[in-house]
């Protein structure tokens, strides 16, 4: 694979951060920081294609970096479309919320949805802003109906039931 990089390269430096880049996309599916890649891995990288112990994956110029990210998006074999990729993730996680409230399981469902799509990934804190927001909106929507459905001495007798609850301290009775 080196061999590709080395083509659309013209430094050692770019070389190893194409390949640092390639590497972690297709580990964690996103591009991190070239400076927050452990040294150990740049290490590994570096003698894995045997570089001058020494050089360090860094760009000059921002747009080096960016065509480096279309170049390891097309290698991978995804689409860079996050207005798409955050339309799945709103979708799935609205269709699943009102089965799964655990915010990790709706992620996770998200996920993969993202990945089956063959698009690159969002950030996680979208995905977690996402599942938050819309979870609480389907819970509040379920409970609406829930209030819709009771008649008005059943509303009054689960705020009774409440009052109670929140006087003594306590949750339930058993009695």
């Amino acid at each position: 694979m080196s061999w590709w990089a080395a083509d659309a390269t013209d430094c050692d430096e770019h070389l190893l951060a194409l390949l640092l880049m390639l590497k972690s996309y297709r580990r964690m599916g996103c591009f991190p920081a070239l400076e927050d890649v452990p040294e150990m891995v740049v290490d590994f990288v570096r003698r894995a294609v045997e570089l001058p112990e020494g050089t360090l994956p860094v760009y000059r110029a921002e747009r080096t970096a960016k065509h480096h990210r279309g170049l390891v998006r097309k290698q991978a074999g995804v689409t860079y479309d996050q207005a798409k990729a955050r339309g799945i993730v709103g979708q799935s996680i609205r269709e699943e919320a009102a089965a799964k409230n655990r915010p990790a399981d709706l992620i996770n469902i998200a996920l993969e949805k993202v990945v089956e799509a063959g698009l690159e990934l969002p950030g996680f804190s979208t995905f977690d802003k996402m599942a938050s927001k819309i979870r609480t909106e389907v819970n509040a929507s379920i409970c609406a109906g829930i209030h819709d459905r009771m008649s008005a001495a059943q509303r009054a007798g689960l705020m009774r039931l409440l009052s109670s609850a929140t006087a003594t301290g306590r949750r339930c009775s058993t009695g």
